[in-house]
């Protein structure tokens, strides 16, 4: 059984050993190389968008498998700041539960947001599936490939 919990700061630690399995198997995906967006494999990262974001655990059984950070951008717009799940656990369901959870435990929300990159296909696919619009494309001083904006409202 899947389940979603608030992350704490003693998570920190398992939260960024899963991101950087997570996000480093990206290059089997098209990722151009090994690595992740700032902070992936930080545990100081993660405590600090703990302070900052609404951080919380994926849990199977008590194993945590991912993690999704959620920011408010106020009136009603919330941001999929990011979602991770381990390798092993995906193709699964998990993150179309996810994203359930997200929208459920924040019943203001009218519109969501996220940013993914141009060469995660399977994440298009993914978030297109579950109602998400791509919304624009910009590319961050940080990356050296561009981001995708996607959009989904709720009515």
């Amino acid at each position: 059984m899947i389940r979603f919990e608030k992350a704490t700061q003693k998570d920190a630690e398992a939260l960024a050993r899963v991101s950087k399995s997570t996000f480093e198997h990206d290059v089997n995906y098209g990722a151009p190389d090994r690595g992740g967006p700032p902070g992936y494999d930080s545990e100081a990262w993660q405590r600090r968008m703990m302070r900052r974001g609404n951080y919380f655990k994926i849990l199977a059984a008590d194993e945590i498998i991912g993690g999704m950070i959620v920011f408010s951008a106020g009136g009603g717009h919330y941001e999929l700041g990011r979602i991770f799940i381990h390798p092993d656990r995906q193709n699964q369901g998990i993150g179309a539960q996810a994203l359930a959870f997200i929208e459920h435990a924040f019943p203001d929300a009218k519109r969501w947001t996220l940013n993914t990159p141009s060469w995660a296909e399977r994440n298009h696919h993914f978030y297109e599936k579950l109602g998400y619009v791509k919304s624009g494309e910009y590319e961050p001083l940080e990356t050296p490939f561009l981001l995708f904006s996607y959009e989904k409202t709720i009515s």
